[in-house]
């Protein structure tokens, strides 16, 4: 008998998605606009809390996109972005003809590093560029260095844009995450927190920068009784049939933190007794992680030889899905020749990180399976 399929992160629907699905249908609101959509922007706006403005969009690489559209980043500009993260994250900065400058993370956080983050917008100065943006990161629910990479920002007055794509939930100082940058993005993919099958949200201070990003969002459409359009516009608004699932997933928002910081937790009791394994984890209260997935490093120096691909390998062949940490964006071949600002920690923790399972719907049964795997691959007698 074949075990049925763990997976790194799947959907979990809470059973209320489809109330609003068919409130759509049956209203024929089957369009990028609708109470839905209004809907589920109001449901965010009062979760983020801080006056936040919120816009739904088709994924958050859009949100991206547009973020840097909305903070003037155009072609020839430099955008200094973390390179430890998804290529999301990186790929916008090409989309408006503009050159990234990758920055390493720093080891608490696996985040931004404000030491190199300083040193790249010095040199860049230096050379007649000064970076346009900034994009940080919250990898895997974990908050950067909010304090100090707004330090910086600020005294040289570039603006932050925040990609929480991985954090809604995650809090700093019990401020949502999405609150802290010039722009802030959410993602809803299927492997998310919640879902809204795809899809993604720009956050904005104003209410006017909202609809501007929705402006674009709409294919930048003038107001005029024809189609005329002075503005390149995008086809990036979310359907109300997607946001009628995000409503539904809203409701169970919270329980979803939980359950995935359980995961954690679960994770957490069975290295304990496991030297050379560390799971990756907040550094202090300020910090409050969904722990959308969890992370974990493997020192074969202290493990007999045991590696991360030795792990991932025996997941594999028990049909329990489980992943490299996101491989830096400068060591990636469309990126290799841009510039890169730090030392080797990003690449570190890539040869020898693993993203483990941590769906928020993972079942006792699972994780017994997972712990066994655990167990025979470091010789643990359960």
């Amino acid at each position: 008998m074949i075990n049925s399929k763990i997976w790194l992160s799947s959907p979990h629907m809470g059973g209320t998605e489809q109330n609003y699905i068919n409130e759509a249908f049956h209203a024929n609101w089957v369009a990028p606009l609708g109470p839905n959509v209004n809907g589920l922007e109001l449901d965010l706006e009062a979760y983020l809390g801080h006056s936040a403005s919120v816009g739904a969009l088709s994924s958050g690489t859009a949100a991206i996109h547009l973020g840097l559209i909305l903070l003037g980043v155009q072609a020839g500009d430099e955008v200094l972005c973390q390179s430890m993260t998804f290529s999301a994250s990186s790929n916008p900065i090409l989309y408006q003809g503009a050159t990234p400058v990758f920055i390493d993370s720093e080891e608490q956080t696996w985040n931004l590093c404000p030491v190199a983050l300083e040193q790249a917008i010095q040199d860049r100065i230096s050379k007649g560029k000064k970076p346009k943006a900034i994009i940080a990161v919250h990898l895997y629910g974990v908050p950067y260095q909010i304090e100090a990479v707004r330090a910086i920002a600020d005294n040289y007055q570039i603006p932050i844009l925040e990609d929480s794509a991985e954090a809604l939930g995650s809090t700093y100082k019990g401020q949502k995450c999405g609150t802290f940058g010039d722009i802030g993005v959410l993602s809803f993919n299927g492997n998310k927190i919640i879902t809204t099958s795809g899809g993604g949200a720009i956050v904005t201070k104003t209410a006017e920068q909202k609809e501007k990003a929705v402006f674009y969002a709409t294919q930048a459409r003038d107001a005029a009784p024809h189609y005329q359009h002075s503005e390149i516009g995008y086809n990036y608004r979310m359907s109300n049939i997607c946001a009628g699932i995000g409503r539904g997933q809203m409701e169970v928002l919270d329980q979803h933190v939980a359950l995935r910081r359980a995961m954690h937790d679960f994770y957490v009791s069975v290295f304990s007794t496991i030297e050379g394994v560390e799971v990756f984890s907040t550094p202090n209260d300020d910090y409050y992680a969904n722990y959308w997935l969890t992370a974990i490093t493997i020192d074969a120096t202290k493990t007999n030889g045991i590696t991360r691909e030795t792990l991932r390998l025996a997941f594999e062949a028990a049909n329990i899905e489980s992943r490299p940490l996101w491989k830096p964006m400068h060591l990636q071949p469309i990126f290799s020749n841009y510039p890169y600002y730090g030392s080797n920690i990003a690449e570190t923790l890539f040869d020898n990180g693993l993203c483990l399972p941590s769906g928020s719907n993972l079942t006792d049964t699972d994780r017994e399976r997972i712990a066994a795997v655990i167990g025979e691959v470091f010789c643990v007698k359960s």
